[in-house]
C-alpha cells in the first residue's frame, strides 16, 4: 500500500481545517489518508485505579476527535481511503513515530485555547524541525486553503541544486495544475548607495549570479515535469520576508530544512522558522538530510 497522508487533529478548528487540507490533499495524490490524535490517557489508566467500569471520560474524548474527523474528510472528499487511531503517547513523539511511514504530515497552526495554541505551536515547531518527511502547517486565509491562486510558490536557497524540496514542488505544481513561482533573494552591497556607477555593475552581477543560481537548481528537474509553468523570479531582499511577502498570492510555499546527524535539537532554518508563523498560506517544510561535514541554510 502507498504511504499515507499523516494528519493530527486535537478537536481544534484549526485542526479540522487541517484535515480539510489534507482529505483534499490525499486525493490529488490517490493517497489513502490516516488520521492520528495523541492522548495519554490509557498510560494514566494503567497507573491509577479504576474505581468504576465507566469508560474512562480522555478515552471518550480521544475516540471522539478521531471519529469526527474521520467522518469530515469521508463527506469532504467520498471514496477516500481513511483510517483513524488514538495514539497513546504525548503528540510531539506520536506524529514524529508516525513520520516515519508517511509520506507527509499534516498538522493546523492552533490549538483549540490560548494555551493550547502555545502547546500545539511548540508541537507543529517540534514536527517541523525534526520530522524525515514533509509536514505542512496549515495556514492562512480561504483562498489559500481552497487553492484558488493557483500557484505553488518554492524558495531556493544557495545549495539547493536538485533539493527534495524542488522536487516536492513541482510535484504538487503538477498535480495541481498550478503555477510554479520559484524564488531565490540576493542582498545588495551594503557599502554604498546603489546609484553608485562602481555599485551598479556589482548589482548586476548579483543578479546575473542569482538568475544562474536559478537554472542550475532546476535543471533536472523542469525537464522531469515539462507540463509545469515555471516563473523563475531573483529578488534583492531577505529571503524570509521576501518569501513570507509572496505568500498572500500563493495557495502553498515549499522551503527546506536541512538535516544532520551531528546536530542536536531542532533544524529549522531562518527562512522556514518565519514562514512556519507568518506566511499567509499553508507552507511545506521539506527535510534534506546532509553529511555532518555539510554546512548552509535556506
Amino acid at each position: 500500500m502507498e504511504s499515507p497522508l499523516v494528519v493530527g487533529v486535537d478537536g481544534s478548528d484549526a485542526s479540522l481545517t487541517a484535515v480539510d487540507w489534507a482529505a483534499d490533499e490525499a486525493a490529488r495524490h490517490g493517497r489513502p489518508l490516516r488520521i492520528v490524535h495523541a492522548s495519554m490517557w490509557e498510560r494514566y489508566e494503567g497507573v491509577v485505579p479504576a474505581l468504576t467500569t465507566d469508560r474512562p471520560a480522555d478515552q471518550i474524548l480521544a475516540e471522539n476527535i478521531v471519529g469526527v474527523a474521520g467522518e469530515r474528510a469521508e463527506r469532504r472528499q467520498p471514496g477516500l481511503t481513511v483510517t483513524t487511531e488514538v495514539l497513546a503517547e504525548d503528540a510531539s513523539r506520536g506524529l514524529l513515530r508516525e513520520g516515519d511511514g508517511a509520506a507527509a504530515l499534516v498538522v493546523g497552526s492552533r490549538g483549540r485555547s490560548r494555551i493550547a495554541d502555545l502547546l500545539l505551536g511548540s508541537v507543529g515547531l517540534t514536527v517541523a524541525a525534526r520530522a524525515h518527511c514533509p509536514v505542512v502547517v496549515i495556514r492562512g486565509d480561504r483562498q489559500a486553503l481552497e487553492a484558488r491562486h493557483q500557484r505553488v510558490l518554492l524558495g531556493i536557497g544557495g545549495k539547493d541544486v536538485d533539493a527534495p524540496a524542488v522536487r516536492f514542488a513541482f510535484r504538487e505544481a503538477a498535480v495541481r495544475h498550478a503555477e510554479l513561482e520559484v524564488l531565490h533573494t540576493w542582498l545588495r552591497p551594503a557599502h554604498g548607495p546603489v546609484e553608485h556607477p562602481h555599485l551598479t555593475g556589482e548589482v548586476t552581477e548579483y543578479a546575473q549570479r542569482a538568475s544562474e543560481l536559478l537554472d542550475r537548481a532546476l535543471e533536472t528537474t523542469v525537464r522531469e515535469h515539462p507540463q509545469v509553468s515555471v516563473r523563475r523570479s531573483t529578488v534583492a531582499g531577505p529571503a524570509h520576508k521576501v518569501l513570507t511577502q509572496r505568500s498572500a498570492a500563493a495557495d502553498l510555499l515549499v522551503v527546506g530544512a536541512r538535516r544532520s546527524d551531528a546536530l542536536v535539537g531542532l533544524e529549522l532554518g531562518r527562512v522556514a522558522h518565519r514562514a512556519l508563523h507568518h506566511a499567509s498560506c499553508p507552507v511545506a517544510v521539506v527535510p534534506w538530510c546532509r553529511p555532518a561535514s555539510a554546512d548552509g541554510d535556506l
